[in-house]
């Protein structure tokens, strides 16, 4: 199934399951209809991804009695689709592709030398070929998270804003994966059972903040950390859906042009390894979001070329859909 958070007109937001291309079925609005009273589980993404299969399962049931029946359904172009769970309860977000590390690990020393005011051509190439073919042991050994702002998230069509502090705004073009059930010291052969489905993430990045704050060996901090700065969508596909999960095309377009493509079986570090790397010794909770990271070409930053506000941003996900969104500028922070 494609599940969706929508909202039509002023009513609150609510659980939904794309029937077609084109139609949301209301799934609380079947389920009181045939049974007279809200179902709890249905009442938000969180409490369905925590209600575990059964749920799914009454789910698929109320779909296929009721995804035929207008009453219970909208179009699309009638609904706000929000991300597909508003608040995570956590964001952890990957470094797995090798071509994106290389690539953005050179031009993040050509932004530091620009933005340290050495901006000669051959100071600037300098600087990138120091690092450009370098990446750490650990990178090899093991997957590399950071933890985002569950509370900066955002969804399919809505504008993301652009922080006042920065003057390289960068997209990112991932997907990732949604947990359904609570875990510990996941083994990697069943860590598939704690996949509840897949959606598309662009982690948007102030790179000048990034790479100033990150000289101090702790961060991603604000390079990441501002409003609305992790969006997520269209949909969340249920893992049932996508049957091998590494075979996708991956495509990033700005304004209509394509900027960048790949594929999501590039992967150093598939989900199932990072899903038993983060939970040795750490429990993991149903509805926790972790991020693949970006894939090859698949930001702005890895061929200096830059977005600038009013600019249209898609990432597409073979599978699961586009993500769109606009990035627009924002008057500078004042304090409260």
């Amino acid at each position: 199934m494609k599940l969706v958070t929508f909202r039509r007109s002023d009513h609150a937001a609510a659980l939904g399951v794309m029937v077609g291309a084109n139609r949301i079925l209301d799934a609380q609005a079947a389920a009181v209809r045939e049974r007279g009273t809200p179902t709890s589980f249905l009442t938000s993404m969180l409490e369905l991804i925590r209600s575990g299969e059964p749920a799914l399962v009454e789910l698929r049931r109320l779909v296929g009695m009721f995804r035929d029946d207008p009453a219970f359904s909208a179009s699309l172009r009638d609904c706000t689709l929000l991300a597909p769970v508003p608040v995570p309860e956590q964001i952890r977000d990957c470094l797995v592709f090798e071509k994106h590390f290389l690539q953005a690990r050179a031009q993040a020393a050509v932004l530091k030398a620009r933005l340290l005011g050495d901006t000669t051509e051959t100071a600037i190439a300098a600087s990138g070929s120091k690092v450009g073919s370098s990446i750490p042991k650990v990178w090899y050994e093991q997957p590399l998270y950071y933890k985002g702002n569950r509370f900066s998230v955002t969804g399919p069509d809505s504008d993301v804003l652009w922080p006042s502090y920065s003057r390289f705004l960068d997209f990112e073009l991932e997907w990732g994966i949604f947990i359904s059930r609570k875990g510990k010291n996941i083994s990697r052969a069943n860590a598939r059972d704690h996949i509840f489905g897949y959606t598309i993430f662009n982690d948007f990045s102030a790179r000048d903040a990034q790479y100033r704050e990150t000289e101090g060996r702790l961060g991603p901090a604000k390079g990441k950390d501002f409003d609305t700065g992790n969006a997520m969508g269209p949909c969340l596909v249920t893992a049932d859906e996508i049957v091998d999960p590494y075979s996708l095309s991956m495509a990033v377009r700005v304004n209509g042009e394509e900027w960048g493509r790949g594929k999501t079986g590039d992967m150093h570090h598939r989900f199932e390894d990072i899903l038993a790397h983060i939970s040795s010794d750490e429990t993991l909770h149903p509805g926790e979001f972790i991020g693949s990271g970006t894939v090859g070409d698949g930001c702005g930053l890895e061929h200096d070329r830059w977005i600038k506000p009013g600019d249209v941003i898609e990432l597409e996900v073979e599978k699961i859909g586009i993500l769109r969104n606009r990035v627009v500028k924002q008057q500078a922070a004042g304090h409260a």
